[in-house]
């Protein structure tokens, strides 16, 4: 676990600079598998249908800054939503 949030904590300091594979792994731990990953992009499941939207593309091995911080957003709303109902 402390891996992912080695990731985590990196992903916000510096967005631009994170690579596909990390960001695979923290969607992956948070979101489950992804349901769409045999094409350019991986889309994976949230319990909310509008924004944000966990849906990622690899630049070059690299992750997109703007996706990066959508991956964030979402992790933060399904770690509040799951503190509400406890």
């Amino acid at each position: 676990m402390s891996r992912i949030e080695d990731i985590l904590a990196q992903m916000k300091r510096n967005p631009k600079d994170v690579r596909f594979s990390d960001l695979c792994k923290v969607c992956d731990h948070y979101f489950g598998k992804a349901r769409q990953g045999g094409s350019s992009h991986r889309v994976y499941k949230t319990p909310w249908q509008a924004d944000p939207r966990v849906n990622i593309q690899s630049k070059k091995g690299r992750a997109r800054a703007y996706q990066v911080r959508q991956v964030l957003k979402a992790i933060e709303r399904l770690e509040l939503e799951h503190a509400i109902e406890r």
